[in-house]
């Protein structure tokens, strides 16, 4: 990773930069369990505004990824976050999703969280699933045929855990 990239939080000026980035990876419907259909207004209060904390990593002003950190469940699970990430497709293969999920631990350890959970990795992501486990995140679990892939129909997703 080059060092001029900048991860911080993101702000509503940052709305019109992150929405065509957002649209771009969910309307595939190939990777995220969100509708595809979703409206701009849905989808960046589901990505900016529900969370805990959400971020974007830029450089030279430019956002090239972005990412949320929220509470996985409630009471007696609150200590586990959950994170979504999405780097712009022209900005894939830079390592801007590593920065962004090694960001992302620190900033979940700093907001009080012991451990971070991915609930839902489709299993033909083969690229997330490697970079993941990379970074120490071990698989726990396999939904078989949970997500429906616009391609390759009925898939496994996965569960993946690491405490922090």
């Amino acid at each position: 990773m080059r060092d001029d990239l900048i991860i911080r939080p993101v702000r509503e000026d940052d709305h019109a930069a992150l929405w065509p980035i957002l649209r771009d990876v969910i309307r595939p419907g190939d990777t995220y369990a969100i509708d595809p259909d979703i409206s701009r207004e849905e989808l960046l209060t589901l990505w900016c505004e529900a969370p805990a904390a959400s971020y974007v990593a830029e450089r030279n002003g430019e956002i090239l990824g972005t990412y949320y950190i929220k509470t996985n469940q409630q009471g007696g699970g609150s200590h586990v976050c959950n994170c979504g990430y999405i780097t712009a497709p022209a900005a894939q293969g830079q390592g801007i999703a590593r920065a962004m999920c090694v960001h992302s631990q620190t900033a979940a350890r700093d907001l009080g969280y012991k451990a971070m959970q991915f609930n839902f990795v489709v299993a033909s992501n083969m690229g997330a699933i490697a970079l993941w486990t990379k970074l120490g995140f071990e698989t726990v679990g396999r939904l078989p045929r949970a997500f429906r892939h616009p391609e390759q129909g009925l898939v496994d997703a996965l569960v993946m855990f690491k405490a922090l």
